[in-house]
């Protein structure tokens, strides 16, 4: 039976746990890179982050219900030259309406079932430059280093899911159609990179809420990524995830969950969506205090020696002894911190 790792948007979807170019470093902070392939229409990561505009809505689609500054255009990378969505990091699997083309993928705007096409390729695309960029997949093992398989809006209600059985990831409609949000893409992506790090990942409510933790970090990082590079404003708070698809189900300022709550160890309640704002609270304060690129990749490397039902406990250790071996006692110290704040057992 499939393990479906789901964003627990509304209560009645049901889960259990949510041309090839060369990828460096990541590039200085505002330095868009050159395009040099097929250029595509995207949300700067959403359009309530680009413009700081909580009045937004979906109104069933309108292309008129967002401002046109809320787009760009950016460079479709790493296809693999066959007209359609598919390269090396992702490809569209199965869609809802005539598939996209690559050479039509600047025109597309929200109101085209293809437009989600584009943003899912580019975002999943994006996620693993960045932990290419991260060293991982060259200096460090490959984080899910394989082509994403996804699907677009074939689940038939306002939720999106990574699931093991095929390791594809979903993505849902209703609302604001999950792929029109990047942080949402990303989130689902951040189960893909677990399951491909630790075979099974997830099955306690523990391992279960890290994963949830993990997906909401790494979209806010991908996107913060994504805008510095390419100059894109951000005028949202940062530790705020998927500002655009919580606009039906949260009031203003919108906000799926937040990275920097308050909550510790004691305040959980086994569920996995509320009790990953506790560990998703000290990754934020471990990119607080190393910086985002050394946090990274001390977090992203930990999960290498996670088992699938790891414990916070478990993991908080894990977490100390990668960042100790990669840059010393004093990093090790400062995720110790983070952990202790959070109050979890055994830190």
């Amino acid at each position: 039976m499939a393990r479906r790792t789901s964003r627990g948007l509304i209560a009645a979807a049901t889960a259990t746990v949510a041309l090839i170019a060369p990828v460096g470093p990541a590039a200085a902070a505002g330095t868009a890179p050159q395009p040099t392939g097929p250029q595509a229409r995207v949300f700067m990561v959403n359009p309530v982050q680009s413009s700081g505009d909580q009045s937004l809505t979906d109104a069933k689609d309108s292309a008129t219900a967002v401002p046109a500054s809320a787009y760009t255009l950016a460079e479709l990378r790493n296809l693999d030259g066959s007209g359609g969505l598919s390269g090396r990091w992702a490809y569209v699997r199965s869609d809802t309406g005539a598939s996209a083309k690559v050479a039509e993928a600047g025109g597309y705007d929200r109101h085209d079932d293809q437009f989600e096409q584009v943003m899912a390729y580019f975002w999943v695309n994006q996620a693993q430059e960045y932990l290419q960029g991260l060293g991982f997949g060259t200096e460090l093992p490959g984080a899910n280093d394989r082509p994403q398989p996804v699907r677009i809006n074939q689940w038939g209600s306002d939720n999106s899911f990574f699931t093991d059985k095929k390791d594809e990831i979903r993505f849902g409609k209703g609302g604001v159609d999950d792929a029109e949000d990047a942080e949402v893409i990303v989130h689902e992506y951040g189960h893909a990179v677990h399951e491909a790090q630790v075979p099974g990942f997830g099955t306690s409510a523990e391992a279960g809420a890290i994963g949830e933790a993990f997906g909401d970090y790494l979209a806010v990082e991908v996107g913060a990524d994504a805008a510095a590079r390419h100059g894109w404003p951000v005028r949202t708070d940062l530790a705020c995830a998927a500002d655009w698809d919580s606009v039906s189900y949260s009031a203003a300022p919108h906000c799926l969950r937040r990275l920097d709550g308050t909550k510790v160890y004691a305040d959980r309640v086994g569920e996995v969506h509320a009790d990953g704002e506790i560990w998703s609270r000290a990754l934020w304060d471990i990119r607080t205090a190393l910086g985002a690129r050394t946090a990274d990749r001390i977090i992203v490397n930990a999960q290498f020696g996670f088992a699938p039902d790891t414990s916070f406990s478990a993991a908080a250790q894990q977490t100390i002894a990668t960042a100790r071996s990669m840059y010393g006692q004093s990093a090790a110290d400062a995720v110790r911190d983070a952990f202790r704040a959070r109050e979890i057992p055994g830190v």
